[in-house]
């Protein structure tokens, strides 16, 4: 395996991760950002009002593009396994 091979995958592992990981975490970011704001204008300290909109956003999220990561993830261990045998024959 080459380093530009090597490169190649590495990058192409990191994209991933960033497209499947992504939608979640914006999401939970800026529902929590708003939270926070409701929080402190109305005084209240409460922590479960943070934890449980953020549960179920990832769940609505999760389910809505769930499929979509899946195949994400499935398209790049695909690839992966190519590779590998490309290399190993």
């Amino acid at each position: 395996m080459s380093e530009i091979m090597l490169n190649g995958v590495v990058k192409d592992t990191i994209v991933t991760a960033i497209k499947v990981g992504a939608p979640i975490l914006i999401v939970v970011l800026v529902l929590g950002l708003i939270i926070s704001i409701i929080q402190a204008t109305t005084q209240i300290q409460e922590q479960t009002l943070t934890f449980v909109p953020k549960l179920i956003a990832t769940a609505i999220v999760g389910l809505m593009l769930g499929n979509w990561m899946l195949h994400t993830v499935v398209s790049f261990t695909n690839r992966i396994f190519d590779m590998i045998a490309r290399i190993s024959s």
